[in-house]
């Protein structure tokens, strides 16, 4: 069995395109897949956004409502935005208590052996329009989606932050060996950067499968 690991944030909007497409290659060719979850970049990096040229945002918002139409997914901006960030300046606010919350809550769900399926829901509470999407209601029915429950995931969430923080610095630091982008494939140690590159992912499989 092909060990795949996937790198995700929930505040991409690539990961949230690639997320159930890639859960569907998944079970196509049987992999041992290991769901990865990192902060924003943003948050790996704060000077990102502010060093970045003036270009960069104008085509990212063009190119991720273009690809979501070409992908057949409904896309929304946020509501709120899963990090405290001002878009005009690129300064991020320290204290992130939506992101901590949720990436907690997805490596509960991962504990449970149903990450992938309840960073699926929540992807698609963050960007297909949920107004509110943050609070208990809609993220217990999120859970209740993936076949989970809400209490159980935060009780782990609650007793084990030094863990959640542990394991956040682990994927961080693996991730960087390969790139600093999401969503990321490593397929065997050889990486797939990006949603667009599935399909690349698949051909691998297809050239080494057996």
């Amino acid at each position: 069995m092909k060990k795949l690991e996937f790198y995700f944030s929930f505040r991409s909007p690539y990961s949230y395109l690639a997320i159930d497409r890639l859960g569907s290659i998944i079970d196509e060719f049987n992999l041992d897949a290991d769901l990865r979850i990192v902060r924003p970049l943003a948050l790996r990096e704060p000077d990102f956004f502010k060093n970045n040229r003036p270009q960069f945002m104008g085509y990212f918002l063009q190119d991720v409502m273009r690809e979501a139409a070409r992908c057949g997914l409904p896309i929304s901006h946020p509501s709120p935005d899963p990090i405290d960030m001002n878009m005009m300046t690129g300064e991020v606010n320290p204290a992130q208590p939506i992101m901590d919350n949720i990436i907690g809550l997805g490596l509960a769900a991962k504990e449970q052996g149903r990450g992938f399926a309840f960073a699926s829901e929540v992807s698609k509470l963050v960007w297909q329009g949920t107004k509110d999407w943050n609070t208990g209601e809609c993220l217990k029915d999120a859970a209740a989606r993936a076949g989970l429950e809400y209490p159980v995931l935060k009780e782990w969430q609650n007793a084990n932050q030094s863990q959640i923080k542990k394991m956040i610095e682990e994927n961080e630091a693996t991730q960087n060996k390969y790139h600093w982008g999401v969503p990321l494939m490593v397929l065997e140690r050889e990486a797939f950067f990006g949603q667009d590159r599935l399909d690349a992912l698949v051909w691998r499989l297809k050239s080494t499968h057996g």
